[in-house]
């Protein structure tokens, strides 16, 4: 099992950004392959962006692609997420995940991950 930490949310400006981080430990971090999903209030926990386990391969919710960049350093156990040209929508607790092993698809449902942090708030003000 591995444990998540996420860092990096706060309050923004529309047209601002920020970006998360998530310090992984417990096994070996390169073994994930790793997303980020958010949840607004009263809404259900969506998918943001996935990464492979090298890095190599990234995919997007068509709702941030194009200003959010995931990305990941493996010496240093964490994994990013760099949230550009923020809007309110963007508003939401960001969870980062991991699923341990390879997968052969794009992982993007809640429920292809086993391993979930506690979340950060991303607000941002209009």
């Amino acid at each position: 099992q591995v444990q998540l930490v996420e860092s990096g949310g706060g309050l923004v400006q529309a047209g601002g950004s920020l970006k998360l981080s998530c310090a992984a430990s417990g096994r070996t971090f390169s073994s994930y392959v790793m997303g980020w999903f958010r949840q607004a209030p009263g809404k259900e926990r969506e998918f943001v962006a996935g990464i492979s386990r090298t890095g190599g391969s990234t995919y997007y919710a068509d709702s941030v692609k194009g200003r959010f960049t995931i990305s990941r350093d493996n010496a240093k156990n964490t994994v990013y997420l760099q949230m550009n040209s923020l809007k309110s929508e963007d508003t939401a607790v960001y969870y980062c995940a991991a699923h341990y092993t390879w997968s052969p698809r794009p992982l993007t449902r809640a429920t292809d991950f086993g391993s979930w942090g506690q979340g950060t708030q991303v607000t941002v003000s209009s």
